[in-house]
């Protein structure tokens, strides 16, 4: 065999090759490899776009916390002014109710200052009763009876 042959038939296999190589075997590689950039562009994109909505949700989860904070602190506030102004009511109330238990007192002495006192006078009418009856027995003149009776009922 010849070498030069041998070479031009190596040359023709290799041209062959290299055509069949680039009409057949390439273009699908070439689709499959931009097939696959693209689908990491996508992939990339997605990230990103992922990213971004991680970042917005985070923001509003934030807000939605301070909102949710501010209402708690009103809330909170609400009921420290509701629980005061029970309190208060309560005081009102209790003062309200000391009145009434105090006037109420204050009509009982009255009653029993009445009262005993009209005992005392009871009780007193009857040592006039007695000191008369003595003075009577002691003397029986008129005009000492009466003027007796009369510093008597002066001193009632």
């Amino acid at each position: 065999m010849n070498i030069n042959a041998t070479i031009l038939g190596e040359m023709i296999t290799f041209i062959l090759l290299v055509v069949f190589t680039m009409k057949f075997v390439w273009p699908p590689i070439n689709g499959m490899l931009d097939e696959r950039a693209s689908r990491i562009a996508d992939g990339l994109s997605a990230a990103e776009k992922g990213k971004q909505h991680l970042l917005d949700a985070e923001a509003n989860v934030a807000a939605e916390l301070k909102k949710i904070q501010m209402r708690a602190g009103e809330i909170i506030a609400n009921a420290e002014k509701r629980s005061n102004q029970i309190i208060e009511d309560s005081k009102e109330r209790a003062r309200h109710e000391s009145d009434k238990i105090i006037a109420d007192a204050k009509a009982q002495i009255e009653q029993d200052f009445v009262r005993m006192k009209e005992e005392l006078r009871l009780q007193v009418s009857g040592l006039v009763v007695r000191g008369a009856e003595q003075v009577l027995r002691a003397e029986i003149n008129q005009s000492q009876h009466e003027k007796i009776l009369a510093q008597l009922k002066a001193e009632l």
